[in-house]
């Protein structure tokens, strides 16, 4: 007779339960695996991979003495030969000198092509670049970007030189473990540790996209690598926020994902080549969303159209651009961006908000740089007191030659002018003053305060809780939407 083993369901109760409890300290020590893994105990294995490829950069230019202010010394005074004899002694002074600046750069091929900040190299007569084995090369300017604060170098080699790449900055995360290395106050070669501690940060350029990282950045780290646990660049180190010139734990790193598109136009032209449109545009508010009629606060709100490619497509002032080349537009900010990285020569589609209803139009862009400084801006002009009208805490008078000729203004520009502003009134608050001329209201063009009244009466007809105004200022315009209730004086 065949022997069975029998199990007593207890002790399948029990076997199921030290088979769960072993499942849950093996679950455990994975997760304490992965926690290791995301704080390193070191970062010297990433500093020995990545240092070759970071330089020290030393530039230095002759600049002109003698160019300050002399001691001003009262005629008759007892000093004056002093100072006279003193100058005289010292007029070889005058001579012009050179000066040296340090900054921090990285490789990013084995041809020799180096990353840095503009302002690092920006007027030097002579740039030295130092790599981690001692050799040093001069190198010569291929490009550079102000409006990024990017440069690219070249330095000649019969060496394949140690390089690194740029990784993708959209996919650093706050919290991200993050190394700098550079050559901070002098001290070449340095490596400091941190997380990235914002995203999408805007200092002052146009198409500012900073990654702000606690890595202790200082004077000198300029142009050097902003390093992920991958050993890819994810940033420039470009600026610090600080009282005294030193780090504070605000470090600010131009994203990868920017830098990338300028190094390769300054590697294919020596110069960046961005898109234009052609458009004066402002972000859209809740009240300027309302006035017209939107859905939600979002696009870019078209306040002029020169001369350019978004005027031969049809684009209008007063339309708002709800999405370009496919792409949803949110604000200003990110229209830019996106029409900058854009291909010169490409036609694209615009969908505009006009009158109630979108359309498309088709726009070839043009070149940025080959259009800026086309549209001069108009001179201001004097403020005029004479009231004709007061509406909305505003002093309005029509244009006539007279205002034309004192506001320097086309002798055919017509509209409102501002005379005089309420300074406890909603239009004050924002930002309206006296000089400004209103040319439309509801997004038609005003002639006299008739018109103006009519274009209120629409709007409060329509059951609008506030009226859209095209404000020019010195040449400059935008929209302003004042409530309805302020009209009622």
């Amino acid at each position: 007779m065949t022997a069975k083993t029998l199990i007593h369901p207890s002790n399948q109760t029990g076997m199921l339960r030290a088979f769960w409890l072993m499942a849950l300290t093996i679950a455990l020590v994975i997760a304490q695996a992965i926690s290791a893994q995301a704080r390193p105990e070191s970062f010297a294995d990433l500093a020995d991979k990545v240092s070759p490829s970071v330089v020290n950069i030393t530039t230095s230019t002759v600049v002109a003495q003698g160019t300050g202010p002399s001691p001003i010394v009262p005629e008759g005074s007892p000093f004056e030969d002093f100072f006279r004899e003193f100058q005289d002694r010292n007029r070889d002074g005058d001579r012009p000198r050179r000066t040296s600046a340090l900054g921090s750069g990285f490789v990013i091929s084995e041809d020799g092509f180096v990353v840095t900040n503009n302002h690092v190299i920006e007027s030097a007569d002579e740039i030295i670049i130092e790599f981690f084995s001692g050799q040093e090369l001069e190198a010569k300017v291929i490009g550079t970007d102000p409006k990024t604060d990017i440069a690219l170098l070249k330095v000649e080699t019969d060496q394949p030189l140690p390089f690194v790449s740029f990784g993708d900055s959209d996919t650093a995360r706050v919290g991200d473990w993050v190394i700098a290395m550079g050559n901070p106050l002098g001290q070449g070669f340095s490596v400091s540790a941190g997380i990235v501690s914002a995203r999408n940060r805007e200092l002052s350029g146009t198409y500012d996209d900073y990654i702000q990282t606690d890595a202790a950045i200082n004077r000198g780290n300029s142009g050097g690598p902003l390093f992920n646990l991958g050993g890819e660049v994810i940033g420039v180190n470009t600026a610090i926020l600080s009282p005294n010139g030193g780090s504070i734990g605000i470090g600010f790193s131009m994203a990868s994902n920017v830098v990338t598109r300028v190094v390769e136009q300054l590697r294919e032209y020596g110069e960046t080549r961005r898109g234009w449109l052609g458009v004066r545009i402002q972000d859209v508010t809740d009240d300027v969303a309302e006035a017209m009629g939107l859905e939600k606060v979002a696009g870019a709100l078209v306040t002029d159209v020169p001369e350019g490619p978004a005027a031969e497509a049809g684009m209008e002032a007063g339309d708002v651009i709800m999405s370009f080349d496919g792409t949803e537009v949110e604000d200003t900010r990110g229209l830019v961006r996106q029409v900058g990285n854009t291909e010169v020569g490409k036609t694209v589609r615009v969908v505009v908000f006009r009158e109630g209803k979108t359309q498309t139009l088709k726009v070839t862009l043009g070149r940025r740089e080959a259009a800026e400084g086309v549209v001069p801006a108009a001179q201001p002009g004097e403020e005029q007191e004479p009231a004709e009208q007061k509406m909305m805490g505003l002093t309005l008078s029509p244009l006539d030659e007279e205002l034309r000729s004192q506001l320097e203004l086309d002798a055919d520009a017509t509209g409102l002018v501002v005379t005089d502003v309420d300074t406890l009134s909603e239009a004050y608050e924002k930002g309206m003053r006296a000089g400004d001329v209103i040319t439309e209201a509801g997004q038609q063009k005003l002639v006299s305060l008739s018109d103006l009244e009519d274009r209120v009466a629409e709007a409060k007809e329509a059951g609008r809780k506030s009226i859209l105004l095209l404000v020019r200022r010195a040449g400059e315009p935008r929209f302003v939407a004042l409530s309805l209730e302020s009209i009622d004086e």
